[in-house]
């Protein structure tokens, strides 16, 4: 099939260069020219293990193109998906839609024949009712479908997500669109993929309903973590204990500083404030946010009482700034909220990160960014883990030990055994362990 994606962005760079391995062929378009030009000398803009490699491919083959000429882009396909950015509004929380009805207009514009619209945008519920509203205002002779068809990719595992979902969920309105999508996942029948069809406005809110149930889930956790230090009793074992549990599961039982990312924060805020809008509130979301943004400065606050309470003039090191491990997004990332109230304390920050030091030197001020992980710790009165990145987890104790004035490691990702950290000669911290 002929595809093109509106939005080449994580999710639409991602999504398009996987339908190519499909074997269909891909446009990807963005009005953003300085990324289209990147993308066409073969500079990929996200950090996303593997996706070089198969942009690479699919350009040389010729299946994967990109262009700044969206109305072409579009002409030429028979499914476009709409892949652009649905931030939270300034002012109220919502998400702001203005790119995704943007993008609609100028599919109504350029359209021809038979066209299936595809909103792979995080959107609210009903947003496709207003999509298709939208291009029936400014084509009223089009002919096309508008359809739901959300995304559920992990950063630092789409490419694995995209090729071996566990579902894939479709909203559709009428059989054309069904038979369209059919063939746009086909390729994917042979891993025996579960193809949801459902109807739009519940395949919209399916999406905000799984981001909200994890983001509840994670909180569930940090704060039995925080239960756990008050009475005694180990996170790791509690978290075992009831992932064992097939209802509950283990995933997403990791106790640490709070969710961040391009995904959680907005969606469960949007998710709250949808349910306002038809006087539904839904307060264990509502709660949820609220302890989650709190915990974040909680944690700087746990640094500040190993240090003797006072950081004013010390150096903190912090190693991990991404919101995770494996991509290089500090969208609401913890660090950012640790750094700004440590530094609020007076704290001398210095930070290293695999790949999101240059995301991070955009909103943060004032840190020393170091070349690696040893580099960081020299001289330092604390080091503090908030990101689990690989590199993190075998790190040299006596070289850390030797560079350091203090010796107090900050584990807030659960990484190391209080045991071996000791017997290193560090006072160490963690979450929700004794």
């Amino acid at each position: 099939m002929k595809i093109s994606v509106i939005g080449s962005g994580y999710v639409g760079l991602v999504s398009g260069a996987c339908f190519t391995d499909f074997g269909h062929h891909v446009i990807c378009a963005d009005v953003d020219a300085s990324k289209i030009e990147a993308l066409n000398s073969g500079k990929i803009p996200i950090y996303e293990p593997g996706l070089e490699q198969i942009v690479s491919r699919n350009s040389n083959n010729g299946t994967l193109s990109f262009t700044t000429d969206v109305e072409a882009a579009v002409r030429e396909t028979d499914v476009v998906f709409i892949a652009v950015g649905t931030p939270s509004r300034r002012g109220d929380g919502h998400a702001d839609l203005s790119y995704v009805y943007a993008a609609a207009r100028t599919i109504a514009k350029a359209m021809k024949g038979y066209t299936v619209v595809v909103n792979k945008s995080t959107v609210p519920v009903g947003t496709g009712d207003e999509v298709e509203r939208i291009i029936r205002e400014t084509n009223p002779n089009a002919d096309f479908s508008v359809v739901s068809n959300p995304e559920f990719l992990r950063e630092g595992a789409a490419i694995e997500d995209f090729k071996r979902p566990d579902r894939i969920v479709v909203g559709v309105e009428d059989e054309r669109a069904k038979a369209a999508m059919e063939e746009v996942y086909r390729p994917l029948f042979l891993n025996q993929s579960p193809l949801l069809f459902v109807n739009r406005r519940t395949s919209e809110l399916i999406k905000y309903a799984a981001n909200g149930f994890l983001a509840m889930k994670i909180t569930f956790i940090n704060e039995m973590a925080d239960l756990c230090e008050s009475v005694g009793a180990n996170v790791q074992d509690v978290a075992r204990g009831i992932g064992l549990d097939n209802r509950i599961g283990s995933k997403f039982l990791n106790a640490g500083p709070g969710y961040g990312g391009s995904c959680f924060p907005k969606d469960t805020l949007a998710l709250a404030k949808t349910a306002q809008d038809y006087d539904h509130p839904v307060r264990l979301i509502e709660t949820t946010i609220a302890i989650n943004d709190n915990r974040k400065r909680a944690m700087a606050r746990r640094v500040i009482a190993a240090c003797d309470g006072d950081v004013r003039g010390k150096k903190i090191a912090i190693l991990g700034l991404t919101f995770k491990p494996n991509t290089d997004d500090m969208r609401d990332a913890p660090s950012i909220s640790i750094i700004q109230a440590l530094q609020d304390a007076g704290a001398d920050i210095h930070a290293y990160d695999p790949e999101g030091m240059e995301e991070a030197k955009k909103l943060l001020g004032n840190v020393t960014y170091c070349d690696n992980a040893y580099s960081v710790a020299e001289n330092a009165d604390a080091l503090v883990i908030v990101t689990e990145w690989d590199a993190f987890r075998a790190l040299d104790l006596s070289r850390l030990k030797a560079s350091m004035k203090s010796h107090n490691l900050i584990d807030l990702r659960n990484i190391y055994r209080k045991d071996y950290i000791e017997k290193a000669g560090f006072q160490y911290i963690s979450v929700g362990r004794p």
